[in-house]
């Protein structure tokens, strides 16, 4: 593995596309529940994500079978999944995307402070907190937008901050048991496992699986699917595999700037103070969370 200083052009440039790419994601659920009812999207997504990351995993020969220890840790994966992208797509359903790409966001900050509780040697420092408590005030911020008079987005709001501390306790999870899966096993199988809640959900709940389907729908469904869920996921960890995580995630900061102003512009999404306020403490937290001290070389004398 290099390490920082080591990140090319190239792959510096891959790293901030494949950000802007998952920064973008929010915008394109939002298009996708225009037609689908919430369960029947996520389900769709990862049904075609699982069928194209197999394909991949059998064209370069990486192992997929779990032990039964590893069945079981799958399955209590799948359970977060499954609640995890439920209230995702449910809050989306309710606040807008960049309400969403904001909220999504928080994700870093929540992880750092549920890792200092669950993963021994982990401890928050100075700057790590001051990160998080940025990012609080951020999020804090966002409730209160005046946007939305009917209460309905403070409820997506919720819903969504739900979502990632699912997502959050996923994190922590995978962190603890990672060293015994390769990367394609921790991913496909809680899809896998988690598809047929997801139909199911939308057999119960949905007011409708499918409302309609137009091509602006049939593409943010391959969007979230294919590119983020697929592509996405095999570029971040090849990258994150050559080059470390500290390297990719000096970047993360594109992503809430990217989901932001594709929901300004294709959706058509205001701008209130709230929101760019809300951007720059949760900006600034990201950044300051992932700030790394270049390390000057011992000279030797």
């Amino acid at each position: 593995m290099q390490n920082n200083d080591d990140l090319t052009v190239k792959a510096t440039a891959l790293t901030i596309f494949i950000c802007i790419l998952f920064g973008a994601n929010p915008v394109a659920i939002k298009f996708s529940l225009t037609g689908l009812g919430a369960f029947t999207a996520v389900g769709i997504r990862f049904t075609i994500a699982a069928v194209v990351i197999f394909i991949w995993a059998r064209v370069k020969n990486i192992p997929l079978k779990l032990t039964q220890k590893q069945l079981g840790q799958m399955v209590i994966l799948a359970a977060i999944f499954v609640v995890q992208f439920s209230c995702f797509y449910i809050g989306l359903g309710k606040t807008t995307a960049s309400h969403g790409a904001l909220i999504a966001n928080v994700l870093p900050f929540i992880v750092l402070v549920m890792a200092h509780f669950f993963i021994p040697g982990d401890s928050i420092s100075l700057k790590k907190g001051l990160g998080i408590t940025l990012g609080f005030i951020g999020v804090m911020f966002l409730f209160f937008d005046e946007q939305d008079m009917t209460g309905d987005l403070k409820k997506g709001d919720l819903i969504i901050l739900a979502a990632v501390f699912m997502w959050s306790s996923s994190v922590i999870f995978v962190k603890r048991i990672i060293s015994k899966y390769n990367v394609v096993q921790i991913t496909i199988f809680p899809m896998i496992f988690g598809i047929p809640f997801f139909f199911l959900g939308g057999f119960l709940w949905d007011d409708q699986m499918i409302r309609m389907i137009n091509p602006t729908i049939i593409k943010a469904m391959l969007y979230q699917s294919i590119v983020t869920a697929s592509f996405g996921f095999i570029a971040w960890n090849s990258l994150l595999q050559k080059f470390g995580a500290t390297a990719l995630h000096s970047f993360i900061f594109i992503m809430p700037l990217a989901g932001v102003l594709f929901g300004v512009l294709l959706l058509r999404e205001t701008i209130t103070t709230h929101l760019v306020t809300s951007i720059i403490f949760i900006v600034s937290g990201v950044i300051i969370v992932n700030l790394r001290r270049k390390k000057h070389p011992v000279s030797v004398h």
